[in-house]
Order: structure tokens, then sequence, then C-alpha cells
């Protein structure tokens, strides 16, 4: 009887029953698809760019020295041909991502492949790297070679045009948080009180073809400043009503192609304008090709039946796993709250965080080496011992700071010195202020360990400009 089928359900299971039974109903996976061919097509330029700037031997290569994150020591360059190899098959598994050919060995490939190269070294850190290995991650999970791929082709059953609704949802949910921390990061005293640090980037694009005398306008800077943030904090909602949709991507491409024009952020622009195509029906590229075409196109095939659906337990399981990593992608942006002082300055925080083109730093360091035996002290240079890129990146992070003073100790003992102390003279100049010191002067470096914990070795952020 229904009454006695309805009890069979517990009631505690009801409601992760019918999230599961939403997450898994089939839609269209066209617009799936375009997401999977964008995102594997611009893997592929990533790994061109990086070959023909000669970043691959510049960024792995040549450098003595690496920043490893907490965890992941063991993460090291290969030797040059293997760094060449390395991006190589990366390449090719960007490639078949994008052509959907073995589709889950290329995504799983692609996804182990980018995150080692980005696990080598801090100094090269990006926001929309993270983002990359955060994505790629998802697709491994995601059925996205079912639709318009070489996979599908092969289907002898015929390919399945849907994906369940989950799919287009998280690929959502992973762009909006990008845009709305972005947006919640713009809002601090810098950025709409001092219009810092737009001004000093606009200010540095004047030579630009005939807008470039009005980048110089303070004005300018303020007025970029407050339309950017209500931009980022309020793009989300316009993606999500239909008669607002069209206008707010218009925005997205004015947007970003403006960014890509007056700031160096490489791809970050066009995974944006890409990637947001997904907040469209989805359909809309079946519909586009169907506009487009002389003659009226086949009626697609109809999706399956949702209330075939039966929740089981691996549908519950994948329901929980998506709301723990949507828990994760919220509290890792918020972690800063945790520590003391100004994230933007101490950086406890700051990576993982979406903090996009907020803050401006410049960093002069140099050490101070003293051997406790008496021998006397000296003063060392970082560009002595890391690349260029390295020296400037590690000057205003902590602690990348205190890992090149461990790093100076190293290299000297294998000179033949015994235990050494290393204290750190930096300067750093924060979103227009004046240059102040950065670190305590009297801390012995190599004696603070790496960690999450608050740095009390950093000293207090310098009063607004």
């Amino acid at each position: 009887m229904p009454v006695a089928a309805d009890r069979a359900v517990p009631m505690a299971a009801r409601p992760l029953d019918r999230a599961a039974a939403m997450a898994m109903r089939p839609v269209d996976g066209a617009s799936a698809a375009v997401f999977r061919i964008g995102f594997g097509l611009l893997g592929v330029a990533t790994v061109v760019r990086s070959a023909a700037n000669g970043w691959i031997a510049e960024l792995y290569v040549e450098p003595a020295h690496h920043f490893t994150y907490s965890g992941f020591w063991w993460v090291q360059p290969w030797p040059a041909w293997g760094m060449y190899l390395h991006f190589a098959l990366m390449g090719l598994a960007a490639a078949g991502v994008a052509a959907g050919y073995r589709y889950r060995l290329s995504i799983v490939a692609f996804f182990l492949l980018f995150t080692y190269v980005e696990l080598i070294d801090k100094t090269t850190y990006l926001n929309h790297y993270y983002w990359v290995s955060l994505v790629s991650l998802l697709m491994i999970f995601m059925p996205l070679g079912r639709t318009w791929s070489l996979d599908a082709r092969r289907e002898t059953g015929g390919a399945c045009r849907t994906v369940p609704a989950w799919v287009i949802w998280a690929l959502r949910a992973q762009l909006a948080v990008v845009y709305l921390f972005a947006g919640i990061a713009k809002l601090n005293p810098d950025w709409l009180l001092q219009a810092q640090p737009l001004r000093i980037w606009l200010y540095n694009s004047a030579d630009l073809w005939l807008i470039g005398p009005l980048l110089k306008e303070t004005w300018v800077a303020y007025s970029m400043s407050w339309v950017s943030a209500a931009f980022d904090l309020t793009l989300v909602a316009w993606l999500l009503w239909s008669r607002s949709r069209p206008l707010a991507y218009a925005l997205v491409i004015v947007f970003h192609v403006l960014t890509w024009l007056l700031f160096p952020i490489g791809m970050f622009p066009w995974l944006m304008i890409f990637g947001t195509l997904v907040f469209f029906p989805q359909d809309w590229p079946a519909r586009l090709i169907s506009r487009m075409r002389t003659r009226p196109a086949a009626a697609p095939a109809d999706a399956p039946s949702a209330g075939a659906f039966r929740p089981g337990l691996l549908s519950r399981v994948a329901v929980v796993g998506l709301v723990a990593f949507a828990l994760f992608q919220v509290l890792v942006p918020l972690r800063h709250w945790a520590y003391p002082g100004n994230v933007r300055w101490n950086e406890d925080g700051y990576r993982f965080s979406w903090r996009v083109m907020v803050t401006e730093k410049t960093g002069d360091v140099s050490f101070r080496v003293s051997d406790p035996a008496g021998v006397g002290e000296w003063i060392v240079y970082p560009d002595e011992h890391l690349s260029d890129l390295q020296v400037e990146r590690m000057a205003y992070q902590p602690d990348m700071l205190a890992a090149t003073a461990r790093i100076i100790e190293e290299d000297l003992r294998g000179l033949g010195h015994g235990d050494l102390e290393v204290r750190g003279d930096a300067f750093v100049a924060f979103n227009g202020r004046m240059a102040a010191r950065f670190v305590d002067p009297s801390v012995d470096l190599t004696s603070e360990e790496p960690g999450i914990w608050p740095k009390r070795w950093v000293l207090p952020a310098p009063s607004d400009p």
C-alpha cells in the first residue's frame, strides 16, 4: 500500500533522499559539455603559453630552491627533461578533456599533473590556478564525457545527452564562490575609501592608447573600485535571474576583457568568461546550433524521467560529499578571522581565499647571519640563493621569508659553517603607504617552525596612508 511504502522510508532520511533526488535529476548536458571543452582548451593554452614564454625552465628548472607547501615537502621538480615531459603530458590530458577522449582518465591525469606543478613552489601561487585545481577535482566525479565527445561517439548503445542536475549547480557554485569572496575582500577601507591599490595600478597603465590620460584621474580609480566591488558582490544574482542574465553576461565580457588589457593576470579573465556560460539554461548550445542551421534540427531525445530515480546509499553519500565540499569552500576563505592583525599585511589566511587583486605590496629584505660561537656577523642578500621572482614574492610573505632564512642556513652549512642564526631586515610598502619594517629584526627566523599558527614575529601593519 502507498502508506506502507511511505513508512518504509525513515523520517530522518527523507530530507536527504529528497536532496538526492533533486541532485540526480537529469538535465540537458550540452552546457556542461561546452564547459568541459572550454576548460580543456584553456588548459592546452596554459601549457603552450608556459612553454612559449620559457616559464618551465625559469620557474621549475633553474631555481636552486623551491618554497613547498606545508605537508607537501615531497613535491619537488623533476630534472629538466622530466619537467618538459610533465607539461607535455599535461597538455595532452587537457586536450583529452576538451575532446572528451577517455574523459575520466584525461581529467584525472590533468588534475594530478596540474596540481603537482602548483604544489612545487608557493612563488607561483595564483587564485585562478587554485580554482583550476578545485574544478578539475570536481570534474573527476562529473559524467562530462557523455555529450559532444569522442567517448560518446564510441558508445555502441548511443550517447546519453543528460547529466545530473548537481553537475550544473556545482560548476555554478564554484564560479560563484570566486565572485562573492572577491567582492567581500574588497569591503575594506583601502579599496573603498582610498581606491588602493587601483590608483597605483591605473596610474602605471597611463601609457595606454586613448584612455591612458584618463587613468591618471583619481575619480576614475574611485569609480572603478566601487563598481568592481558591486560587480563581484551582485553578479551571481544577476546571472541566476533569467531576465538580467544576458546583460550580466555582457558585463562579464566587458569587465574581464578590460581587466585583461589593464592588468597582467594571465588566463583568469578567459576562465571566467567561458565559465559563466554555465549560468545559461542547460540546453543553450543546442538551441544556438539549431538557430544557425538552415533546416530544423531533430528534436532532442527526451530526458529520463526524474520519477524513476530511487535514492540509494551512493546518492546520499554524494550529497553529503557535495555539502562537505561546499562547506570547505566557505570556511577556508574566512579562516583569516582566526588570526590577529590585518590579513593583507601579515598574510595569515591570505592564500586560497579569493582575495583577487586587493593588495599591492613590494618589499626589500636582507639577512643578518651570526655564528653563536662568536665567529662574527655578516649580511646575506636573498638573490644569492633565490631566483628574481622568488626574491620579489618572498620579501612580503612571512612564511616564505622564514623559509629563506632556513635556506640560507642550509646553504652556508654546506660550505662548512656550523649552527647559525639568521635574522631578517625586511621593509614592506603596502597599498600606497610608506615602507615599514615588516618583521622583528631580533628574531632568529631559523628557529621559527613552519605551520598555520600566527607568526608573532611579524610586526603590526602601518597606519592608513
